[in-house]
């Protein structure tokens, strides 16, 4: 609290001292310099000390500054005067020093060492702890900070998405917010650009105790990259701010049917001039799903039954690793460099069974397919970064380079043996094994400069070019006399390069109760897919503009309303282009479309607030070219096949209220309500025209409750009703999550036991909503788990402040995590 509070106060004044300056413009040079230092009774350095320049004669507030990491601060192009300098910090005898004359003979001074005493009245007693509100509204998103709460204990970020207020996460780690598929995925402000199944994997394999907060943002601005149908979610990973040496040991174990495990390590060493920093975090899950799928196929002979049940299980062991380095070259500037990965390895084994018969009470035969599959996924990600404050007035640039590596070593082995009613073997077994090796290369750069034209209105733009190449392999090998041969013909490469470059401009101005901010970006795309087998290539090339409008008009002290509008693009991500296909068995598979087009959506939403506590916001969005996972029962072949198509169009519309409350001292609340409807619609879609839409709506409510100073629990529950989902009809979803903590050891030591879906209810239902096409999914995974996990804090304690930047690459590693 006591940090918090210096920090909002030096914030506060010097934002106060910003707005109160009336620099004149003389006719006297502007060439006036003070500098100077402020230290403490040891003679260190201090940071965040608030610096008030005065004009001698009336005490006029002219400049502000906060005290950088070396406890300097300067002023500059001042006009010649009499100047006086007051130094403020809560818990220090505030200094006034002067007077300074600014005139042709005298035109810059040092004021030496400050020293800033504390105060003779200390609060040695009180041990005062800030804990930020588990959610938070803010003008352009909604930030879930998650980093203290218990029921984040030992869940990986996949998990911890799926009780997101207003997102959803379906069987395959798809992501939808208010109802929309095509979320852009970011890591501390980088997009990834990855496909759909390595960004599951990168979720996976993302522990919960690594995380400081989720970021929604429905609405982006210009500044972001243009990717991303529903918004944006950006995952902001935890960065110890302490000044000296300190870091934490996290230990955990869960079990739900099978055992897990998590293990963690931070540390970071902060100095005057440079800060490093880096932890690794290790899990071992061991899960199941079980799932089932029945089908009918309608032929003009008859009906055809299958009756599809089974499951998989298997282990994942995950490591992700970050560590960096920031050096302060001096109060201006600052370069810093950073790696990141993560290696995940495991295994598993699918067991399904596919009873088939004329009459849905009878089997004629069975096909038992029985595939172990063995992976590994390596990700390493380089980032070189600088920024510099270039004047006092807030004038700023920034640069990133970036490079990104993502690999993937797959193999499945599917054996397939058919069984007549009495268990015979009637057919020989069908066994055949399918290597699917990836390689994704991503380089990044950009830069972003602030140019502010005065204290309520600034520029801000940048440049971004990206280049990503795909290297994809399918290879399938027949078991056939105990040797592998290859069979060209259904093997394949694929290669996908891309080019993006994009140019922006964001022009923020606040005229009294009135705040516009209007943005344009440019997005200049370059493709290439090429298919070695099938010899097809598909070139693109195309330019698009992606306006953005953002007011936000505060109505009195209590109300405040706004209006925003935004165009996005959502690029197929590269394995949905990717014409591989993948089976199940040898009645189910899915498979990539080369062809697919990108979709572009309008969105618009209306905003109120009142007391910036409760906040409501009416939106919709009109998506064209929409991309869909639609999965089609073959009647002539006898296959479910599943794969990616362009429908016409999809209207969205959705309502979303949060309500925080504060019921008594010792118990708070978050609520948020969340109701949408979807219309899809395509003129043609396997021969007959589609249109399907439904009103849903989710809810996910916690509840906080503070036992004593040491002891709280927490309980969250979320509803997903039952919803569409491009041509897919899926069944509501709930569950319910305890937990309790308690903090040990003068508070160094927390101790965190969560259960979550205590009463054992998630279960994924879906079926086709395309007439003709009739199928039901069922799955259930491993949800319900125990968990027990210790976190304890090492070294000092002393607050430094950390500086917040964002990567240049996040939305391409997104696209290649999908």
């Amino acid at each position: 609290m006591y940090v918090l509070m210096r920090k909002n106060l030096a914030t506060i004044v010097c934002t106060i001292t910003l707005c109160l300056s009336l620099v004149t413009q003389a006719q006297t040079p502007n060439n006036g310099h003070l500098t100077g230092n402020v230290v403490d009774d040891h003679q260190k350095p201090m940071d965040d000390v608030s610096v008030a320049l005065l004009r001698a004669k009336d005490s006029t507030v002219v400049k502000g500054a906060i005290t950088s990491a070396e406890g300097s601060f300067v002023f500059d192009h001042l006009p010649e005067d009499a100047y006086l300098i007051a130094f403020n910090m809560i818990g220090y005898v505030g200094v006034i020093k002067g007077p300074f004359r600014i005139d042709q003979q005298h035109q810059a001074y040092t004021s030496g060492d400050i020293l800033l005493s504390p105060t003779s009245k200390q609060l040695n007693s009180v041990n005062i702890v800030a804990k930020k509100p588990l959610l938070e509204r803010q003008v352009d998103k909604t930030v879930l900070n998650i980093e203290n709460s218990i029921l984040a204990t030992g869940n990986t970020a996949l998990e911890i998405l799926r009780k997101a207020p207003g997102v959803s996460v379906d069987k395959d780690g798809n992501i939808s917010m208010r109802g929309k598929k095509g979320v852009s995925l970011m890591i501390d402000g980088k997009l990834t650009y990855l496909s759909n199944e390595e960004v599951a994997n990168l979720l996976n394999a993302t522990d919960g105790n690594a995380i400081s907060s989720i970021e929604l943002i429905t609405n982006p601005s210009s500044k972001y990259d243009a990717a991303g149908n529903s918004g944006i979610i950006n995952i902001r990973l935890k960065k110890n701010r302490n000044y000296g040496t300190n870091g934490t040991v996290t230990a955990g174990a869960g079990y739900g049917r099978y055992d897990k495990e998590n293990s963690g390590l931070t540390f970071n060493k902060r100095e005057k001039k440079f800060n490093i920093f880096g932890d690794v975090n290790y899990s071992r899950n061991k899960r199941f799903t079980d799932q089932e799928v029945d089908r009918v196929t309608n032929t003009k002979n008859g009906q055809t039954f299958f009756d599809q049940s089974g499951g998989y299980s298997g282990v994942r062991n995950n490591t992700n690793y970050k560590t960096g380095l920031d050096y302060f070259i001096n109060d201006q500037h600052t370069i810093g460099m950073a790696l990141n990965g993560y290696l995940t390895k495991a295994n598993q084994v699918t067991d399904i069974n596919t009873r088939i018969s004329k009459d849905p009470h009878l089997t004629d035969s069975t096909l038992k397919a029985i595939n172990p599959t063995r992976y590994t996924y390596r990700n390493t990600a380089y980032n070189l970064n600088y920024k510099g404050v270039l004047d006092t007035a807030g004038q700023e640039i920034s640069f990133d380079a970036d490079f990104s590596r993502y690999k993937r070593d797959k193999t499945d082995i599917y054996n397939n043996s058919w069984y007549d009613v009495n268990g015979q073997l009637i057919r020989p077994t069908v066994t055949f094994r399918n290597p699917t090796p990836s390689l994704v290369k991503i380089w990044v750069v950009k830069t972003d400069y602030t140019y502010p034209f005065s204290k309520k209105m600034k520029l801000d733009a940048g440049l971004k070019s990206s280049f990503v190449n795909t290297e994809n392999t399918t290879i399938i090998d027949n078991l056939r006399d105990n040797q592998w041969q290859n069979d060209v013909r259904q093997s394949n490469h694929f290669m996908y390069d891309e080019n993006i470059n994009a140019a922006y401009g964001n022009f923020r101005a606040e005229l009294k109760s009135l705040t516009l901010q209007l943005g344009l970006r440019a997005e200049q795309t370059n493709s290439k897919g090429y298919s070695l087998e099938t010899q097809t290539t598909v070139n693109r090339h195309y330019l698009n503009l992606f306006p953005t409008v953002f007011i936000n008009r505060v109505l009195s002290k209590n109300h405040e309303i706004g209006l925003s509008y935004s165009r996005r693009i959502e690029r197929p991500n590269y394995s949905s282009l990717n014409p591989f296909i993948h089976y199940l068995d040898a009645y189910t598979y899915s498979q990539g479309n080369p062809f697919l087009n990108p979709q572009y959506t309008n969105s618009f939403e209306a905003s109120w607030s009142y007391k910036k506590t409760i906040n409501t916001s009416l939106g919709y969005s009109h998506t064209s070219d929409v991309i869909a996972f639609v999965t089609l029962n073959d009647t002539a072949r006898k296959t479910l096949a599943a794969s990616y198509r362009n429908l016409a169009s999809l209207d969205s519309y959705n309502f979303n209220i949060n309500v925080p409350l504060t019921l008594t001292k010792w118990w708070s609340t978050s609520n948020n309500l969340t109701v949408f409807y979807n219309r899809f619609t395509s003129p043609e879609l396997f021969g007959a025209a589609f249109k399907s839409g439904k009103l849903s709506f989710n809810i996910n409510s916690t509840q906080t409750l503070t036992i004593n100073p040491t002891l709280s629990a927490e309980v969250s529950a979320y509803y997903n009703s039952r919803n569409i989902e491009g041509t897919a009809s899926n069944r509501e979803l709930y569950s319910v999550d305890m937990g309790l903590s308690k903090m040990l050891l003068n508070k160094k030591l927390s101790i965190k036991l969560a259960a979550s879906d205590v009463f054992n209810t998630l279960r994924y239902v879906s079926r086709s909503k395309i007439p003709g096409q009739d199928y039901v999914y069922n799955a259930k995974e491993e949800t319900r788990i125990l968990r027990l996990t210790g976190v304890y804090h090492f070294g000092s304690s002393a607050i430094k402040g950390a500086r917040k930047r964002n990567k240049g690459s996040e939305e391409e590693q997104n696209r290649a995590k999908s």
